[in-house]
C-alpha cells in the first residue's frame, strides 16, 4: 500500500516545481533534513496566495474558508487535501506556532479587499504579513528561537516584499490594485486613481519605485547580518536566495526603474554567479545586528522565540 505521506510530500514537491522554478533550485541548497518542510511550507503558502490572486471575486468569505482548513489543520484533521496533510505533519514535527499562518492569511485578506497602503510603516505591517512570516516559519525550521535571530529573519521577508512590490507596480496595475506607499504617491505628485486608469512609467513613478528600493536595500543589510547566526548548513541557501532576490532591484535600476512597461527577472547565469558568491556564507563568523525588529514584526518575533525547541 502506499505511504500517502510520501504521496502528499511528492505532491507539494510537484506543485512548486510547476510554479517556482526559483524555489526548486534554491532547495537544493538547504540541508536535505529541510527540504520536505521548507517544500511544503511554501507549497502551502502558494495554495492560499493563489485562492486570491487567481479569483477576481475574492472576497472576506474566501478567507474565511482558508481559515476553517487552518483551523482544521491544527487540530488534527486536515482537509483532504495533500498539501493540507503534508502542513498538518510538518507542524506536529516540527513544533511551528499557530500565528504566522494566521497572519499569513489576514494579510491575503487585505489583498481580497484591495487595501492600499499610507505610509511605510502600513507597508511594513503587510510585508509582515504576506512574507515576514516565511522567513520566520523557516528560521524557526534551522533551529531558531531567539528573538534577535527571527528579527534578522523577518527583516529579510519584508525586504523581499517589497522588491516584488517594487518589480510588479505594471502588473498589480493590471488588477487594479497599488500598493507604493499612498503618501509617497502624494510627494510625487501622483493621484493613485488617475495614475491606475493609465499606469505610466514617469518620472514620478520611477522615483517612487527608486525610494522603495532603496527601503528593501536597508532590510537586507540587517538582514544579512543574522545569517551567520543560522546552522553552518543552511546559510548558503538563506544568503543565495538574500542576493538572488535583492538581484532583482539591480534588473529595475538597470531599466530606470522602469517597473510598468518591463518586468526585471535575474537570468540562470547571474543566478549561478550569485550562488557562487553565497558559499562564502558557509565559513563566516559575524554577530547579528543586535536591532530590535520592525514594529511590524514584533508580534511574529514574540510568538516564535515562545515556540518549543525541537
Amino acid at each position: 500500500m502506499p505511504d500517502r505521506r510520501s504521496e502528499d510530500f511528492e505532491a507539494c514537491r510537484a506543485l512548486m516545481r510547476a510554479g517556482s522554478r526559483s524555489f526548486t533550485v534554491a532547495s537544493l541548497l538547504l540541508p536535505r533534513r529541510l527540504r520536505v518542510p521548507a517544500t511544503v511550507i511554501y507549497a502551502y503558502c502558494r495554495v492560499v496566495d493563489d485562492c486570491i490572486d487567481s479569483d477576481p471575486d475574492a472576497t472576506e468569505r474566501t478567507v474565511d474558508a482558508l481559515r476553517n482548513r487552518l483551523e482544521r489543520l491544527f487540530l488534527g484533521r486536515p482537509e483532504d487535501a495533500p498539501v493540507d496533510r503534508a502542513l498538518a505533519a510538518v507542524v506536529e514535527a516540527e513544533r511551528l506556532p499557530r500565528q504566522p499562518f494566521e497572519a499569513l492569511l489576514e494579510g491575503l485578506a487585505w489583498d481580497a479587499a484591495g487595501r492600499r497602503y499610507e505610509t511605510l510603516d502600513d507597508l511594513h505591517e503587510y510585508a509582515a504579513r504576506v512574507a515576514g512570516t516565511v522567513g520566520a516559519m523557516m528560521a524557526l525550521l534551522m533551529g531558531a528561537r531567539t528573538a534577535n535571530v527571527l528579527a534578522r529573519a523577518c527583516d529579510l521577508g519584508v525586504a523581499m516584499q517589497l522588491t516584488n512590490i517594487a518589480r510588479d507596480v505594471g502588473e498589480d496595475a493590471a488588477r487594479g490594485r497599488i500598493y507604493l506607499p499612498l503618501r509617497w504617491l502624494e510627494d510625487a505628485g501622483i493621484e493613485p486613481d488617475r495614475w491606475l486608469a493609465q499606469p505610466v512609467a514617469d518620472e514620478a513613478t520611477r522615483s517612487t519605485v527608486e525610494r522603495l528600493l532603496r527601503a528593501a536595500d536597508e532590510l537586507y543589510a540587517r538582514a544579512d547580518t543574522g545569517i551567520c547566526a543560522l546552522p553552518a548548513d543552511c546559510r548558503v541557501a538563506i544568503r543565495a536566495a538574500k542576493l538572488i532576490y535583492s538581484d532583482i532591484g539591480r534588473g529595475i535600476r538597470r531599466s530606470g526603474f522602469d517597473s510598468v512597461s518591463r518586468r526585471a527577472v535575474v537570468g540562470r547565469a547571474r543566478k549561478a554567479w550569485l550562488v557562487l558568491r553565497a558559499l562564502g556564507a558557509r565559513f563566516e563568523r559575524r554577530r547579528p545586528l543586535d536591532a530590535p525588529p520592525l514594529r511590524s514584526t514584533r508580534f511574529l518575533v514574540a510568538a516564535c522565540s515562545e515556540a518549543p525547541p525541537l
